[in-house]
């Protein structure tokens, strides 16, 4: 299994656009043994949601290749502003070779009920149903009804305001403006996600010395647990070992949260940058 990297195209880390798939990287990857491509977009960590250029260039490697794509979607409906999702599966030679994943938790914000589905050819859905089968087996009833119900609803909707799919990101929008503006008052350099509702920041400027903390963990494990006060996920923990040393002065914020916690977490950064100076 090869990983592929995601690179930045330059030295300004403003939004999550900046950082790009190397096409020779990608095209090295490929070759006659490749069975299969693991693509998420909207992407998590990062946000990145990858425009139809991007689509198109795994695409064709994949149609050259005869190789799979496994699509992990979860966050199609979360796209802020200035962005579109667009489905792989949807261009040219790529439906017959794509499994797209979706997701009730990510769609409708309920996380723990572990319900999604799967979208894709019968030649190749037959093989999952195989493997739900002998695994899964099944999921509650009741979960998938209310489920069943909610998209029911908002298939109807799709061209109306109130319709979930789009006044979620509409809602989020202002919570993720609002966290990259905290974030940058107290010295960190956040990287504005296109789609998603995680956060990416750069805490390199910060300078902390974190060379007296017990352990040999990586920067950004240290780093979050000085941070206590503030929860946050070490971005080395999404990487495997030949790229750890790469992210470990990054860490993720998640931003989907109450407008009473995002004042809880003004407060904190407000104060801690306050004894920082």
């Amino acid at each position: 299994t090869e990983k592929i990297g995601i690179v930045k195209s330059d030295g300004n880390f403003a939004t999550s656009a900046d950082w790009v798939l190397d096409p020779t990287e990608l095209a090295n990857k490929f070759n006659s043994k490749t069975k299969a491509i693991i693509l998420n977009t909207p992407h998590n960590p990062l946000g990145k949601v990858f425009t139809q250029e991007e689509l198109q260039l795994i695409a064709d490697l994949c149609i050259k290749h005869d190789t799979l794509c496994i699509s992990d979607e979860v966050y199609e409906w979360l796209v802020y502003k200035g962005n579109k999702h667009i489905k792989i599966a949807t261009l040219p030679g790529m439906w017959e070779r794509t499994i797209t994943i979706g997701s009730a938790g990510k769609t409708y914000s309920v996380t723990g009920w572990k319900v999604g589905w799967s979208i894709g050819p019968q030649h190749l859905i037959k093989h999952l149903q195989v493997v739900q089968q002998n695994t899964l087996y099944t999921c509650p009833t009741p979960l998938q009804e209310a489920l069943a119900q909610a998209l029911w609803i908002d298939c109807k909707r799709m061209d109306e305001p109130d319709c979930y799919f789009y006044s979620l990101s509409r809602e989020l929008e202002g919570k993720r403006d609002r966290m990259a503006r905290l974030l940058r008052e107290v010295g960190l350099k956040p990287i504005v996600p296109e789609g998603g509702y995680f956060m990416i920041v750069d805490v390199s400027a910060l300078n902390v010395d974190l060379s007296d903390e017990e352990g040999s963990q990586p920067y950004d494990y240290k780093f979050v647990r000085w941070m206590i006060k503030l929860s946050a996920i070490p971005l080395s923990a999404f990487c495997g070992p030949e790229t750890k040393a790469q992210f470990e002065k990054y860490i993720r914020f998640c931003f989907i949260k109450k407008d009473s916690t995002l004042d809880a977490a003004e407060v904190i950064l407000k104060n801690w940058n306050k004894q920082k100076a």
